[in-house]
């Protein structure tokens, strides 16, 4: 999931290496926590939240095949 992730974020912004993923565990769900530079921050959100919410989508539908629980926060 992690390495989805990265992929699908570094090809969204203007500085990929600024782009990181953190796993953390918080009881059965595992939290993908992505940072961006500040400024790509408006494109990984998308107006409304939608781009965001279009990558949770992607992502929890990755994690249905392992049945696992995923989300992803987008940290600043």
């Amino acid at each position: 999931m992690k390495d989805l992730l990265l992929y699908i974020a570094k090809s969204m912004v203007d500085n990929p290496d600024e782009v990181s993923v953190t796993e953390v565990t918080r009881g059965d769900n595992l939290v993908l926590e992505l940072r961006v530079a500040q400024e790509d921050m408006g494109r990984v959100i998308g107006r409304r939240g939608r781009t965001s919410r279009d990558i949770r989508s992607i992502i929890k539908a990755a994690a249905m095949k392992g049945r696992q629980k995923v989300i992803v926060e987008i940290v600043d």
